[in-house]
């Protein structure tokens, strides 16, 4: 199935899809050494980013978290890509920074299309999200 978004970030991201329906703050909540989401009021606490396919409605908390996002790519531990309901600066700046794919305003409902694990492809040159049935 493919649906179209806008992109914010470009590049090409595959892998396994990692969905919350709760915005993540990369400041505080996730470790840039190891990739881990350590915030423990998060429902993706103890999950890993690191070539996933971040599926998130947004971001939230600190500008610095911007660069969370930086060193989490300079540490090899970022995920592939990131697809936001509507991403907000504070993720479009770190991702941009990183080199990391980013897209947004998904034409359908990607939180009920797309499942834990399943096989996505984020193509952030033409604006689309590719899942495998």
């Amino acid at each position: 199935m493919d649906i179209k978004c806008r992109v914010l970030s470009e590049g090409i991201g595959r892998g396994k899809a990692l969905v919350s329906t709760e915005p993540l703050s990369f400041l505080g909540g996730v470790d840039p050494k190891t990739g881990t989401i350590i915030d423990p009021r998060h429902p993706l606490h103890g999950e890993n980013l690191k070539d996933r396919i971040l599926i998130i409605p947004g971001g939230k908390g600190s500008t610095v978290g911007s660069y969370v996002i930086f060193q989490l790519a300079k540490n090899k531990k970022a995920p592939a890509a990131i697809i936001c309901k509507q991403a907000e600066p504070i993720i479009a700046t770190g991702v941009i920074m990183a080199g990391i794919p980013l897209v947004d305003q998904p034409e359908e409902d990607v939180m009920k299309i797309i499942r834990d694990s399943m096989e996505v492809e984020v193509d952030g040159y033409s604006g689309i999200i590719r899942t495998t049935p």
